[in-house]
């Protein structure tokens, strides 16, 4: 194996079509992903029953929907770094075991404080899981087909949503809003599938010099498509150059900084913190402002929020299905404007009423959370294998810091005497600025492979990156 390279690796996954196993990872990994989504947002089913019952304040309900996202912001950043050194599965697991246990955690919670503690731990694990799925997805995907590939995995995100919405209909009237979280910790059943049945990423374990071990899970795929005749294999894609070996070194913080990925580090965490402070702070505070605002009961605040939430199943799908075709770019850009126009219509609007904001909110949750679902396949393909987890993971911290500020800075507005139409206003100007950078700053990654999108670079002693794509 001493001749293999990472070039080699990589050239040998581009010629591999879609196998049952890659349908197989991406149901598996995606499973975790859904209550990864449902966690996330479960905190906004439990509070219009713990509004009454802790009688909390507009300022306490922002800060129990904060603190998770402070855990996330943490979480997406560490277990980022994490999967560079020590691969992409075994911390994958690790952020499973934390967000299943401490949703058990957050069920035994018996104050305002507790849960919150128990809210942020949980949410280290559940900041960590998606930037490392999303990075592992990326790194087994085809370049032609990479868009709808990755999407369709992150489909299972807006589908998380709508389940916590659903479970919470039914589960928080009958058994108490303690099982909502209980629910929540069915990954933990993943581990022992994943830990048996899906192997390291390839391109993480030649990247580290692991290369028998590439070579390994390479060839089992081969096997699974041409035997064991080597002869039938096809020869490697046209246009792929083996240049050199890649060097060992982990990848570090400052680097993001370095060259072409000082822009695309700024530019993504920019877009980032606007896409997740505006789905994020419509999603968990809509079920609290129809009870607190609208006074609706406990059943019609879920009922109208869960509408909210079939649109963005909707608008994902149609992602998915266009992201190849039309580019990352446009997508962006339409969604963020699309997004923006619907909530900026409620501000004209006085004296909205709760369908009026059922539909604004469904709009831009709708539109928004495209481009929430999209980042995950876009934010890999902008960094090369060797920190493609680490600016990943930093890129989802600042959309979970927008996360965690939305909340809190609704609840201050409405605390105040602010309307829910001022609230959408702030939304859809952030919008707006974030259809304006990907407009400035966006770099098209459309059915290119992605160490041509982003080529690998190392220190002057160091030989520099492992494939080129010409032509």
């Amino acid at each position: 194996m001493s001749d293999l390279t990472y070039g080699e690796i990589v050239a040998r996954l581009e010629r591999l079509p879609i196998l049952r196993w890659h349908t197989f990872v991406r149901i598996v990994l995606g499973v975790c992903t859904l209550f990864d989504a449902y966690d996330g947002v479960a905190i906004a089913f439990v509070l219009p029953s713990l509004v009454g019952a802790w009688h909390l304040s507009a300022q306490e309900i922002g800060v129990l929907i904060s603190a998770g996202f402070a855990g996330q912001l943490v979480g997406a950043a560490f277990f980022g770094w994490l999967a560079e050194r020590h691969g992409r599965i075994a911390t994958l697991n690790i952020t499973i075991l934390v967000l299943a246990a401490f949703g058990i955690a957050s069920a035994c919670s018996w104050s305002f404080s507790s849960l919150a503690i128990f809210r942020f731990i949980q949410g280290l694990g559940v900041g960590g899981e998606n930037p490392v799925a999303a990075t592992y997805v990326n790194e087994i995907a085809k370049a032609h087909s990479r868009g709808r590939f990755a999407l369709l995995y992150q489909l299972v995100y807006p589908f998380g949503f709508a389940l916590a919405g659903s479970v919470s209909i039914w589960v928080v009237p009958n058994f108490g809003w303690q099982w909502v979280f209980v629910v929540g910790a069915i990954p933990a059943l993943m581990m022992v599938v994943i830990q048996r049945h899906v192997p390291e990423s390839p391109r993480w374990l030649a990247r580290h010099g692991r290369l028998a071990e590439a070579d390994a899970v390479v060839t089992m795929l081969e096997r699974k498509i041409y035997g064991d005749q080597p002869g039938s294999i096809p020869p490697l894609p046209a246009g792929l150059v083996i240049i050199a070996p890649v060097a060992r070194d982990h990848a570090t913080l400052p680097e993001l900084f370095h060259g072409i990925y000082r822009v695309r580090t700024l530019f993504l965490w920019t877009v980032w913190f606007l896409a997740l402070m505006i789905g994020y702070g419509l999603l968990t505070w809509l079920p609290s402002v129809y009870r607190t605002v609208y006074h609706l009961s406990i059943h019609q605040s879920l009922v109208y929020s869960f509408f909210s939430q079939v649109v963005p199943l909707c608008c994902s799908t149609a992602a998915a299905l266009l992201i190849d075709i039309v580019g990352r770019r446009r997508l962006f850009t339409s969604a963020f404007i699309v997004g923006g126009a619907g909530m900026l219509s409620l501000y004209f609007f006085e004296a909205p009423s709760a369908e009026m904001l059922a539909a604004a909110a469904g709009i831009g949750m709708g539109a928004i959370g495209m481009t929430q679902l999209s980042l995950w396949t876009y934010t890999p393909e902008l960094y090369p294998t060797r920190m493609r987890a680490l600016g990943t993971g930093m890129a989802s911290s600042w959309g979970r810091l927008g996360s965690m500020m939305a909340p809190w800075l609704v609840g201050i507005m409405l605390g105040i005497g602010y309307s829910v139409s001022t609230v959408y206003l702030y939304f859809a100007t952030a919008a707006f600025l974030a259809a304006g950078a990907v407009v400035v700053f966006g770099v098209e990654t459309r059915r290119r492979i992605l160490e041509e999108v982003s080529p690998d670079f190392m220190p002057a002693s160091v030989s520099k990156a492992a494939l080129s794509v010409r032509g």
